[in-house]
């Protein structure tokens, strides 16, 4: 694989992504991140991790948030949030990023997660063996399945039932998010997305700002970049799924990628293919 320049400008800084070939629906990340700064993005499924050491700062819901060292970090799908060092030595960290059709088919419940970071260090330390084991294991089927089910029941005791989070609260952005995500290629508008949510156009923003966390260009920077990336792990060709997911050329492409995920697009698909 290329070295770590590709993704990051410091060299302290280093990112890597696995899938299993036989179990759709899971994505293994693990990184030690030192000077980089995540721009807000999102992930298709629940995301389950460790603080290994040192000190995360994100965003989430609209409220910035520490996760220490021996904490779990527990996101909900297609939140959006950003990521970055607190401390000076950076943090290092493990996670699983799943499906929520897979954790309802492992789990037989529907899950959420009220807080996105649990102060549990014996459940985190777990945790980060469980996540590392699953690492290892990525070309054994039966074996990964069998962690993954044990990770999920580690996990148990922080879930609850499953709720639409901030869409819960305001289900027109429901609609608004399905919106721009059917329209990733459109050069949209505020008054756009508005009409959708039946709200006047600065309305709308103070409001989709107070709920999501972010600006509505973000929101949509971010699915798009969700949506490249699920074309980045079907074997797409970047060029190609610039164009596909509404980004301007494949250098825009490498760009936003490398700032949200912290691997370049090739980088990506590199590590995907190496299992």
């Amino acid at each position: 694989m290329p070295g770590v320049p590709q993704a990051f400008d410091a060299a302290e800084d280093a990112a890597e992504f696995r899938r299993p070939a036989h179990r759709a629906g899971v994505e293994l990340y693990r990184a030690r991140i030192v000077r980089h700064a995540f721009d807000a993005h999102a992930h298709a499924g629940f995301g389950l991790g460790a603080i290994e050491a040192g000190v995360e700062r994100f965003r989430y819901r609209g409220s910035e948030l520490l996760a220490p060292t021996d904490s779990l970090v527990l996101m909900n799908p297609g939140e959006m949030h950003t990521g970055r060092a607190e401390t000076e030595a950076g943090w290092r960290y493990r996670m699983a990023y799943v499906e929520a059709d897979l954790v309802q088919a492992v789990t037989g419940e529907r899950w959420s997660f009220a807080a996105a970071v649990a102060p549990d260090a014996p459940r985190a330390r777990r945790v980060g063996r469980l996540l590392a084991a699953l690492w290892g294991a990525s070309d054994e089927p039966l074996a990964f399945d069998g962690l993954l089910a044990e990770l999920l029941a580690e996990l148990r005791p922080h879930a609850s039932p499953a709720r639409a989070a901030a869409a819960e609260a305001a289900p027109r952005f429901a609609a608004v998010l399905d919106f721009m995500r059917a329209h990733l290629g459109d050069r949209l508008t505020l008054e756009d997305l508005a009409a959708v949510a039946g709200l006047s156009p600065f309305h709308f923003l103070r409001r989709f700002r107070e709920l999501q966390g972010t600006t509505p260009q973000q929101a949509l920077m971010a699915l798009r970049l969700l949506d490249a990336q699920h074309r980045l792990a079907a074997g797409e060709a970047p060029a190609a799924v610039a164009a596909a997911s509404g980004l301007a050329d494949q250098a825009h492409l490498t760009r936003a990628f490398a700032a949200r995920y912290g691997v370049t697009p090739a980088r990506y698909q590199r590590q995907l293919r190496a299992r």
